[in-house]
This record gives structure tokens, C-alpha cells and sequence, in this order.
């Protein structure tokens, strides 16, 4: 998959997991959303992601790439076992892997951000949850080891 767009990137703390974000979109037009659910309120975590962009997650150190589920098991979020910061979470969907960046985690953070929306997705079911993310994450053209 050729890349499109600007490229943004982040990573953890320590740099043990890095990822690149392509989007077409300017930072002041990205859906910025800050989840309700305890985990990311937890960590403080804003998402964004862009149907037509692409995302890749990379293990910088062996090992360092931590996957986490919860309530459903249907996602993986990517944590650092080292410094524990959570820099985006996956999806796989019979279309492919989707997924989403914690804008926290970008290196460096956009200037020009739009305010995060509050969202709660806790009344999805997975088969609606599945279908939003499906629709709105970005398509990850790598998901880690």
C-alpha cells in the first residue's frame, strides 16, 4: 500500500513502539475524540483516525509491542510494557486491520487541533462497535508482531 497524505509520527515514552499516521487531512479537520470508557480516561487518551489515511504501528524494541483487551476482547491497545503509554489501538475485521493513534502520543503534537468530542460508545454491541470502527479507523497497513 503506497502512502498518501502528510505523515505524522509518535511513539511511546521510551521509543520502544513508534507508529506513522498518513492523512490528507490538516490537524484543525481531524475528529479528535476523547472516549468515556475508564481505560481512557485513565490514560488521557484522544483519538483520531482517517478512513482514507493510513497507519502503521512499529516494535522498535523486540517485545515491546503489548496488546490489551478488555469489555468486548474485540480490540487491541497498544501499550508499552516499559514506559506504559498507550499509543493507539487495532482492530481485525474480515475488510482487514483498522485502527485508531492516541493524539498523545504524536512527536510532534499538531498545532491546531479541533477540541476532542466526549464519546461513549458502552450501549455498542461488537457487531455495531465492529461496524463503526470499520467505517471511521484508519486501514493499518502493518499491526505489529
Amino acid at each position: 500500500m503506497a502512502a498518501s497524505g502528510n505523515p505524522y509520527t509518535g511513539s511511546c515514552h521510551c521509543g520502544a513502539i513508534a507508529f506513522s499516521y498518513w492523512t490528507d487531512r490538516a490537524p484543525g479537520e481531524w475528529a479528535v475524540r476523547a472516549c468515556q470508557c475508564s481505560f481512557c480516561r485513565a490514560h488521557a487518551a484522544l483519538s483520531t483516525s482517517d478512513p482514507a489515511g493510513r497507519l502503521e504501528f512499529r516494535q522498535v524494541a523486540g517485545g515491546a509491542m503489548h496488546r490489551y483487551r478488555f469489555g468486548q476482547r474485540i480490540t487491541d491497545f497498544l501499550v508499552c510494557p516499559e514506559c506504559g503509554v498507550y499509543v493507539g489501538a487495532t482492530m481485525e475485521t474480515p475488510l482487514g486491520h483498522f485502527g485508531i493513534i492516541n493524539v498523545h502520543a504524536l512527536r510532534p503534537i499538531p498545532a491546531g487541533l479541533a477540541a476532542a468530542a466526549p464519546m461513549n460508545y458502552g450501549s455498542e454491541s461488537g457487531e455495531q462497535r465492529t461496524a463503526r470502527r470499520t467505517e471511521r479507523w484508519t486501514p493499518v497497513a502493518w499491526a505489529g508482531a
